[in-house]
């Protein structure tokens, strides 16, 4: 995959050296020439010594073939506006930001991008977020603690019912969108080949989540 990470400060740098050791193709934006230190002198990417608001570096650091772009500068601001144009202009298909005002995160989540705070915890979630093709959480309800949650099903869940992907407290399906058309499935209904759920699940059972649809996947 190919993803842009503005901002090569503690989780700029450890979100980008994590995704070029599984093979990604990573470009990393800084106006600090010096933080790109922080890559070590293995890092296998590429990096551009710009203002992550010039346009000329989302176009030099190819946005219109990226696969996603994690916005995790330390300016809020920068951000979000980073964020939005990534998202609205150049309609990159994942977009992640890094909020550290509770505040803006409202505001994030209605232009359907996810955020995130923390910076050790902040690195493998966005990792997970812009690199698990099949679970896309694309809209955050509070401050984040419940998702709501994209999943395509692939063939293997084809035939299993609902209640296979249901954790009370936890996990539930809001709808199923079958042929174009989306209703409110019961528990019992079968999953077919094609069909698209939407799932509300809280933050902490993401991983629990995804262990589920790999293990009724058979995968």
């Amino acid at each position: 995959m190919k993803i842009i990470i503005i901002g090569c400060g503690r989780m700029g740098s450890g979100l980008a050296i994590r995704l070029a050791r599984s093979h990604h193709d990573i470009t990393v934006v800084d106006q600090d020439s010096q933080s790109f230190d922080r890559l070590g002198p293995y890092f296998q990417g590429k990096v551009l010594n710009q203002d992550a608001l010039d346009r000329k570096s989302f176009i030099e650091g190819g946005i219109e073939k990226a696969d996603g772009l994690a916005a995790v500068t330390g300016n809020d601001a920068v951000n979000i506006v980073v964020a939005r144009a990534a998202k609205q202009m150049f309609r990159v298909p994942k977009v992640i930001a890094r909020t550290h005002d509770p505040r803006y995160a409202e505001l994030y989540h209605k232009l359907g991008i996810q955020t995130v705070t923390n910076v050790s915890l902040g690195i493998e979630r966005i990792s997970e977020l812009l690199t698990f093709s099949t679970l896309d959480i694309i809209h955050g309800i509070g401050n984040g603690e419940v998702g709501i949650v994209r999943y395509d099903i692939p063939p293997l869940l084809a035939g299993h019912p609902i209640k296979d992907l249901t954790v009370p407290g936890e996990m539930i399906i809001l709808s199923l969108t079958r042929k174009g058309k989306t209703s409110i499935p019961t528990l019992g209904t079968i999953l077919e080949k094609g069909d698209i759920l939407h799932i509300a699940v809280e933050e902490h059972a993401v991983d629990r989540l995804r262990t589920e649809m790999r293990t009724v996947g058979g995968g």
